[in-house]
């Protein structure tokens, strides 16, 4: 089996975090997106994984440090990592097509953006596994149409009617990703553009329409980091799902003076916190220092400096140094607010 990932975005909607840091590594619950991801599809697809490909845009931004990070997550999981390079950005389809030496055998497809939770077996007699998540409003959406045998007839995007409530997620499992290749092939060839780009619909409604079977796979929970609001929120959640499974959250390394922290949170190495309440659903990243303040429902990256602080539903990053009294704040790396 193998993962193919997709990350060359840089993904404006979490400006300016994602300024100097690819969104994919933006940490939530102390991990990269990235990592949770893929760690997490690991776990549902419960077998061996022989390689995660991995597709990076400008190596300006995806630098050295991201490639090794990526290589490292692989080696973790007991996998060979490709690194692929999407110099030009034009669609999801054309992204999949930049790691076209890995399009071979069975493998999963996953945009890294999103988080999820999910138990559930893939069905050995689908040529391809859409992975989907029942939502209240599927209007917003693009959702799965099914047929009496509950297989994947259409992708309908945005629908005005009802058509189901199955939304797609961007994770895909193809049992021979090799077709998908070949008619994402055909897409480019033929200049087939949907939104100013190449989509991987276009492809998937070519295996479609040649009679290729396509079934659900469904996620319990599923999370979007695609802005700042959405990130805490999705930073909240998954402590959550954290503090349930009994993982340990906090670092043995961390210094404290006269603090309260309210768990579930995250705090990582070497953090100190003096005159301070932490929690809950705060993650504080290693390095970080933390004086007179109250923090809780924000994510607070590395080696920041934050004092006489209340933040709520705040988001800041790497090397910022924060002293002041906001309590809804973004503010990227080597920031400051005094």
């Amino acid at each position: 089996m193998k993962i193919i990932v997709p990350m060359a975005g840089r993904g404006s909607r979490l400006r300016p975090h994602s300024l100097t840091v690819p969104k994919p590594l933006i940490p939530v619950a102390g991990k990269p997106i990235v990592h949770r991801l893929v760690a997490d599809i690991v776990g549902v697809l419960n077998q061996d994984i022989e390689e995660i490909a991995f597709i990076l845009g400008d190596p300006a931004f995806f630098g050295d440090d991201v490639v090794e990070s990526l290589k490292e997550l692989a080696n973790e999981l007991g996998a060979k990592a490709s690194i692929y390079r999407q110099l030009d950005p034009k669609g999801t389809g054309h992204a999949i097509m930049c790691a076209e030496p890995s399009l071979s055998g069975p493998a999963v497809v996953a945009y890294a953006d999103t988080l999820i939770r999910a138990d559930f077996d893939l069905d050995k007699d689908a040529d391809a596994v859409i992975w989907t998540k029942k939502v209240d409003n599927p209007s917003a959406y693009g959702v799965v149409n099914l047929n009496e045998k509950n297989e994947i007839v259409e992708l309908v995007e945005k629908p005005e009617t009802f058509v189901s409530d199955q939304a797609v997620i961007g994770i895909y499992y193809f049992k021979d990703v090799s077709v998908l290749k070949n008619e994402l092939q055909f897409v480019l060839d033929n200049n087939i553009i949907n939104g100013g780009e190449y989509q991987i619909n276009d492809g998937i409604k070519r295996m479609m329409a040649d009679g290729k079977v396509f079934k659900t796979g469904t996620v319990s929970e599923w999370m979007d980091c695609g802005n700042k609001e959405v990130t805490v929120e999705t930073n909240r959640r998954m402590l959550g799902f954290l503090a349930e499974a009994n993982e340990p959250l906090i670092s043995a390394s961390i210094t404290t003076e006269n603090t309260q922290i309210i768990e579930p949170c995250f705090i990582g190495e070497g953090v100190v916190i003096k005159n301070s309440t932490i929690g809950p659903f705060a993650s504080i990243g290693k390095g970080t220092i933390i004086e007179n303040s109250t923090i809780k429902n924000s994510i607070i990256q590395t080696n920041t400096t934050i004092k006489n602080a209340v933040l709520d539903n705040a988001m800041i990053g790497n090397h910022a140094h924060f002293d002041g009294t906001f309590t809804n704040v973004s503010i990227g790396d080597y920031s400051q607010l005094k």
